[in-house]
């Protein structure tokens, strides 16, 4: 099957670890790159889990925004920290 090029942009520092990871497996990242798109074609998918930190999910962002504006009414409890033995 002939053989195509992609361009891709990583940052320097990324792009050095990945050429010295390949190389510690035995494989270059082109190799690596070729295992990765055979892997999400086969899969239907990218091969790895992605999710969003959920401290950054709008349901607590609300929450935040809404303690913050009761803290700047006005409208808070203040709580000693109760010592812990440990």
């Amino acid at each position: 099957m002939p053989l195509a090029t992609m361009s891709i942009r990583v940052e320097e520092e990324t792009k050095r670890e990945i050429e010295a990871f390949c190389a510690d497996v035995g494989m270059n990242p082109s190799t690596a790159v070729n295992l990765f798109f055979k892997a999400m074609l086969r899969e239907n998918r990218l091969p790895f889990e992605i999710s969003r930190d959920p401290f950054y999910s709008e349901a607590n962002m609300r929450h935040l925004r809404e303690s913050v504006a009761q803290m700047n009414a006005g409208k808070i409890t203040r709580h000693e920290l109760i010592p812990c033995d440990e």
